[in-house]
């Protein structure tokens, strides 16, 4: 079985992923995995579905662009390395979630990112909320990252204060069962 990495994006509207699932079920692909969110009006969603032997990529390819093309839908899909489809397989981490809060500017979270990556921490999952203004509660971002637990604690929590205090942004750093914790519903 072949499995593939599905991109949609477009401008935002309801049933997207409803007509995305429709036709992955019948070519009776199994879908995985979805990730979807709406920003600013526009569609974004990634899905990975494994197809069935008599399905090929360029056939389901073909049909997922019959129906999202009028939509106004770009679509793209690629195979998923079947030796390289796991997560990363990294030192041992620990799950962590970064908070900022601040007035908006640019190189946000370019600035931050490079701390990330400097210290060779994954990012898993990125939300930010820029609404502009002056209001620093209005400008949020949250990283869910994996932390390896060989790295220099010390100097990246230095690290990433300091960038912190160079854009003006308040930074929380939690572990990320704490985080999830305090601010379940």
């Amino acid at each position: 079985m072949i499995k593939v990495h599905i991109s949609v994006v477009g401008r935002d509207r309801p049933g997207i992923v409803a007509a995305v699932s429709k036709i992955l079920f019948r070519t009776r692909s199994n879908i995985e995995n979805i990730s979807q969110t709406i920003q600013q009006g526009h569609f974004a969603a990634i899905f990975i579905a494994t197809l069935p032997p008599s399905l090929s990529q360029q056939k389901l390819l073909s049909q997922l662009e019959n129906t999202l093309d009028p939509l106004g839908l770009d679509v793209l899909l690629r195979a998923v390395d079947p030796e390289n489809h796991s997560q990363l397989p990294a030192e041992k981490a620990i799950p962590f979630v970064i908070t900022t809060v601040g007035r908006d500017r640019i190189g946000l979270v370019a600035g931050i990112t490079e701390i990330l990556a400097r210290f060779n921490i994954n990012i898993t999952n990125l939300r930010a909320a820029f609404h502009g203004g002056e209001d620093p509660n209005r400008n949020t971002m949250i990283y869910e990252v994996d932390i390896p637990e060989n790295i220099d604690q010390k100097a990246f929590r230095k690290a990433l204060k300091g960038r912190a205090k160079r854009f003006g942004l308040d930074l929380n750093l939690q572990h990320r069962e704490i985080f999830e914790a305090i601010h379940r519903v």
